[in-house]
């Protein structure tokens, strides 16, 4: 096969340990995921049915190493907000997913930070317009390196934190998510088939706010990953 222009590179990102690279394919986001969260953005902490938007595979930033790894600030937007989130790599897919069998869809898991344009976020919120503009720019989803499930099991309980320039802005445990990670990929596999090199970002503790140019985020998940970047 040929193509009329140059095929753009396969988005992928790093397997901890390896020289294989996990390939992606979309990166889904549930909202609201945290009863805190939920509260501190203004909604309902209750199960109401979960929702979903989505980031481009290529806002996919590999984040390794110890040190923190350079992530440039976006444009236009002067209200730059930090999510930290566990992320669960999709290795087998399907659709109609039952809650019991969907941890076997899962490949593996990484930690990840949703960041957004909180400024456009609510412009949009505010004029009943998609979020896409606040949630998807480029390098919208600096990921740390992703292990297996062989290495980490599925968590279900642990801490997840975030550091702002060494104060700590987030803190919680995956225990108080509104919907676990088998719940939201069985939701999620409802509206979408879901494949193999899918990410789900499963939602994020209160703490959010805003960054800016030289800050270092640090954070993680307990078991799982860290990462660190300096917003530049």
């Amino acid at each position: 096969m040929s193509f009329v222009i140059p095929a753009p590179d396969q988005a992928s990102l790093p397997v901890a340990g390896s020289a294989d690279r996990f390939p992606v394919r979309r990166i889904y986001c549930i909202g609201r995921n945290y009863a805190d969260h939920a509260r501190e953005m203004g909604g309902s902490p209750d199960r109401e049915p979960p929702f979903f938007f989505c980031k481009p595979a290529d806002a996919a930033f590999a984040v390794t190493g110890e040190a923190p790894v350079d992530w440039p600030y976006p444009t236009i937007t002067t209200d730059l907000h930090h999510e930290i989130e566990l992320v669960a790599a999709i290795g087998r897919g399907g659709r109609d997913i039952d809650v019991a069998d969907a941890l076997d869809h899962v490949w593996g898991y990484g930690v990840g930070l949703d960041m957004t344009r909180r400024d456009l976020q609510g412009q949009m919120k505010a004029q009943g317009r998609s979020w896409e503009i606040g949630k998807a720019f480029d390098h919208a989803a600096p990921i740390s390196a992703l292990r297996p499930v062989s290495d980490t099991g599925h968590p279900a309980a642990g801490e997840i934190w975030l550091d702002v320039n060494g104060v700590r802005r987030q803190t919680g445990d995956l225990s108080d998510m509104i919907w676990s990670v088998a719940e939201a990929v069985a939701g999620l596999s409802r509206y979408f088939e879901l494949k193999p090199g899918d990410l789900l970002m499963t939602g994020t503790p209160a703490g959010v706010g805003a960054v800016v140019r030289g800050d270092v985020l640090s954070g993680g998940v307990a078991g799982v990953a860290t990462l660190a970047v300096k917003i530049v």
